[in-house]
């Protein structure tokens, strides 16, 4: 039996869907620092599924084509993405940098982490946490 997860990846990895997954691997990598791990095409050379890290996390994403409207063409947000990252103050200033949209500037939290909001090109939001204190949330 093989081992799950498989090797490399993490329990849980978060699905988008984007309608340009190629440019949304772009602005992924400039602006918020995500790495490629993996990216299949279409007979039209398109991006049909791709992975990308940071650090230990892994985010798939695909293009499922048809009617599919992103969060910006819908004009509704079904979830987010939580990220914890080593400073959040260079990771918004990196993602300011490069364009990104900020839907929430840094702040310390009640609950000891310090966050800052994106909203992608194709209108998902991120939420880029640091750590301040230990001890539950």
């Amino acid at each position: 039996m093989s081992p799950n997860p498989p090797p490399g990846y993490p329990r849980v990895s978060p699905y988008l869907y984007y309608e340009d997954v190629g440019a949304m691997m772009d602005w992924l990598a400039r602006a918020l620092g995500l790495v490629e791990r993996h990216t299949q095409r279409g007979p039209d050379g398109r991006v049909q599924h791709a992975e990308m890290a940071l650090e230990d996390g892994v985010v798939m994403m695909g293009c499922p084509g048809g009617d599919f409207r992103n969060p910006k063409r819908s004009g509704q947000i079904m979830g987010s993405l939580y990220v914890y990252v080593d400073d959040v103050d260079a990771h918004c200033a990196r993602a300011r940098e490069a364009g990104a949209e900020l839907i929430e500037e840094p702040a310390n939290q009640p609950y000891g982490d310090r966050r800052y909001g994106v909203r992608d090109p194709e209108g998902h939001h991120w939420y880029f946490a640091s750590r301040l204190e230990t001890g539950g949330a």
